[in-house]
């Protein structure tokens, strides 16, 4: 199993990428997925060379390639004018280019990085109709980290939620159960109850 981390953070160190690397290993941990985080500011010529060429550089092509097998993805952007960095989305544009279908059905986990918690608002409003376009499937729980965020209580449980949620997608850990009991709305397969996806998803929403 494949876990991919996009980062688009510009310094180094980088709380981005910070951010990105305490998701990846929260949400590989259930999984045993091979992590892999692909640096976007390495990327920056290549992604702008792509749009005046229409070809990817070898680097560029082989970050989507990764992209497109993961079996899920953590994206993680700073935020600039209250939306996610021309960088990040430079790159998803490109992409989408070279193959519509990238993202199609893949669980991705957003999260964004920000001074303030004043902007926390870019996931719901940025991050996730952006994704939904691109046809992904975002989990429910989005993590947004302000400055004063870090050391604080609070992101530590969302980070766990968030992560819980993505690697639930990425094992479908309910996808496959055994039979018995009430089975209504559900098909079976092999001697085993498959649970609709839309179920799966149900799921992992809070119920109060």
């Amino acid at each position: 199993m494949k876990l991919v981390v996009v980062s688009a953070g510009l310094s180094v160190p980088s709380s981005t990428r910070l951010l990105g690397d305490r998701l990846a290993a929260a949400a590989a941990g259930p999984t045993s997925a091979e992590v892999r985080v692909i640096e976007l500011r390495d990327l920056a010529v290549a992604i702008a060379h792509n749009f005046t060429s229409g070809f990817p550089e070898r680097a560029l092509a082989d970050a989507f390639d990764a992209v497109a097998a993961a079996d899920g993805l953590v994206v993680v952007t700073p935020v600039f004018s209250a939306s996610y960095s021309g960088l990040f989305k430079s790159f998803f544009d490109t992409l989408s280019v070279h193959d519509e279908e990238a993202l199609a059905g893949k669980p991705v986990l957003i999260a964004a990085t920000g001074g303030t918690a004043r902007h926390s608002l870019v996931l719901d409003h940025a991050l996730r109709p952006l994704f939904a376009h691109l046809k992904a499937v975002v989990v429910p729980t989005g993590v947004y980290a302000a400055s004063e965020d870090w050391g604080a209580e609070g992101l530590d449980g969302r980070i766990t939620r968030a992560a819980g949620e993505l690697a639930a997608l990425m094992g479908a850990p309910s996808a496959a159960r055994p039979t018995g009991g009430d089975t209504a709305g559900e098909d079976t397969a092999g001697g085993l109850t498959v649970v609709p996806f839309e179920e799966q998803l149900a799921a992992l929403r809070p119920t109060g």
